[in-house]
């Protein structure tokens, strides 16, 4: 049974930073992209980030591009993700995922493409 078990969340305050660290367990952790989504209430699960299963490529929406880092060490079976500048905006369920393909090519981004998920941990940004 694979299990992703999310930590890092918490109150920070607008320019402020944090990093999530997501510790996966249960399969071949290094063949598989991993990604960062986040949601908030009433809103669909939105992709915020992800990493191919080797690390060499990563891919981020929009919102985040410049400001947040997915990085993954395949030794201790952890993908992160680094956020600088946060914003109001940001405060959200953030949600580490694993890809349902092994060895993809590139980066999974379609929430449809990951088959395991964690608790989430929840990050609030004060303005």
């Amino acid at each position: 049974q694979v299990q992703l078990v999310e930590s890092g969340g918490g109150l920070v305050q607008a320019g402020g930073s944090l990093r999530l660290s997501c510790v996966a367990s249960g399969r071949t952790f290094s063949s598989y992209a991993m990604g960062w989504f986040r949601q908030t209430p009433g809103k669909e699960r939105e992709f915020v980030a992800g990493i191919s299963w080797g690390g060499g490529r990563t891919y981020y929406a929009d919102s985040v591009k410049g400001r947040f880092t997915i990085s993954r060490d395949n030794a201790k079976n952890t993908v992160y993700l680094q956020m600088n500048s946060l914003k109001p905006e940001d405060t959200a369920v953030f949600y580490c995922a694993s890809d349902s393909k092994r060895r993809r090519v590139g980066v999974a981004i379609q929430i449809e493409e990951y088959d395991y998920w964690g608790q989430g941990t929840q990050v609030t940004v004060s303005s």
